[in-house]
């Protein structure tokens, strides 16, 4: 096997590469896949940073022993329990049982639960430090980024974040590991997919977790999903990603999200794009539900300000489709939004009069009045229709 790369002095990446799954959490689409990225920092003492995936254990611990053949490990620093990252902790200490794992109370709670590891864990405070040697390891405690032990681990000498989550994106490293070895484009998009999926929830804690770092000086971040951020201009445009949703903003753009049996509903949503369009609104994105997966739609209404859901009536409820749309945004507390919906039955209508519930639990901007149709488009819908893509392009244009 070929030696793990070095990330910057003494720090490698031994993390591997899952092309396999089909499903992150049994939940999101892994089109690109994804890598589950650990950290071997080599010093007097050598600390691990994370782990993988138990099921690529026997790849990680050859990666490992290239880099230190026969020398033990000194720490596992433990930044997020989630078992893609501490599957093989278990099997880590039967290979080093003299392995100090470093963590806050409450990682060695969930150490405890998930593997029934409890000897040889030391607690650490927000702001404590391990000495390594050349090399310090401060640690930041960052909870709710976004589970509540996670933490960050900060090296001021070559002044590299493991940064755990945060900053994280779905997506396999094809070849390079750093964005200096590898073409970026793809990881973007699937930056904010990652975001709007997995931390979307957690805008205020990442707020707080920025803030902390604000005055902390980055040369590198190591994140344990994609690439190792090393240019200058990267590392600004990936905080500033995640500040940017975390905070709930967008740009201009409208997301329309609907369900649709026999074609009747996804009419409406095509008179209404093509009024939108017609009147200056660009970034136009129309995703079926029944077709877009789930987090390409969270993706694209976490990145635009204006959002219509159409949807017809089912068994008397939303269909399906979109009620798991909503159910989504009400459990991520999205905000900041121009809002509009429109609805369709055959007989008994609901769709319509939902959407308004699911509005009012919401923080957005209600814009025009919802259209609602029975059966199938004529005239009069359609022209109420136009007339709520006017009202949504007034605020985006």
């Amino acid at each position: 096997m070929h030696k793990p790369f070095e990330v910057t002095k003494n720090i490698y990446n031994v993390g591997v590469n899952d092309r396999t799954k089909h499903l992150f959490e049994g939940l999101w689409a892994l089109p690109y896949g994804v890598s589950y990225n650990s950290y071997l920092v080599v010093d007097e003492r050598i600390a691990l940073i994370d782990t993988v995936d138990v099921c690529y254990s026997d790849v990680y611990f050859r990666k490992i022993t290239s880099v230190l053949g026969e020398k033990p490990i000194d720490y596992l620093i433990v930044n997020h329990m989630e078992p893609d990252h501490s599957g093989a902790i278990e099997w880590l200490v039967t290979k080093y049982p003299n392995i100090q794992i470093v963590g806050n109370n409450r990682t060695a709670e969930m150490l405890k639960g998930y593997y029934n590891v409890s000897d040889n864990v030391k607690i650490i405070k927000d702001g404590d430090e391990v000495s390594l040697g050349t090399q310090t390891l401060q640690f930041h405690l960052t909870p709710m980024v976004h589970w509540p032990e996670t933490m960050m681990t900060y090296i001021s000498q070559s002044k590299t974040l493991f940064s755990g989550d945060a900053f994280g994106t779905f997506g396999t490293l094809d070849g390079g590991v750093t964005d200096a070895q590898l073409c970026v484009t793809r990881y973007w998009d699937e930056m904010t997919r990652y975001y709007a999926a997995i931390v979307g929830k957690f805008g205020s804690p990442v707020q707080s977790a920025l803030k902390k770092l604000a005055g902390v000086e980055i040369n590198t971040i190591c994140s344990t999903h994609g690439p190792v951020w090393t240019e200058q201009e990267n590392i600004e445009k990936v905080v500033g990603i995640y500040d940017k949703l975390s905070r709930y903003e967008a740009d201009n753009g409208l997301i329309i999200a609907y369900g649709s049996m026999y074609g009747n509903t996804e009419q409406l949503a095509e008179i209404i794009a093509a009024e939108a369009a017609s009147l200056g609104v660009k970034n136009i994105i129309l995703h079926n539900v029944s077709k877009s997966e789930l987090s390409e739609i969270l993706r694209d209404i976490f990145k635009y300000k204006g959002l219509i859901i159409g949807s017809p009536t089912y068994n008397n409820k939303l269909y399906p489709g979109v009620e798991n749309l909503v159910t989504a945004l009400q459990n991520r507390g999205l905000k900041n939004r121009f809002f509009g919906y429109f609805g369709s039955f055959s007989w008994a209508g609901a769709a319509v009069k939902q959407l308004k519930e699911f509005s009012e639990t919401m923080n957005f901007d209600i814009v025009g009045d919802p259209v609602e149709m029975k059966q199938s488009p004529n005239d009069e819908v359609a022209e109420k229709a136009r007339e709520l893509a006017k009202a949504m392009s007034e605020k985006l244009c």
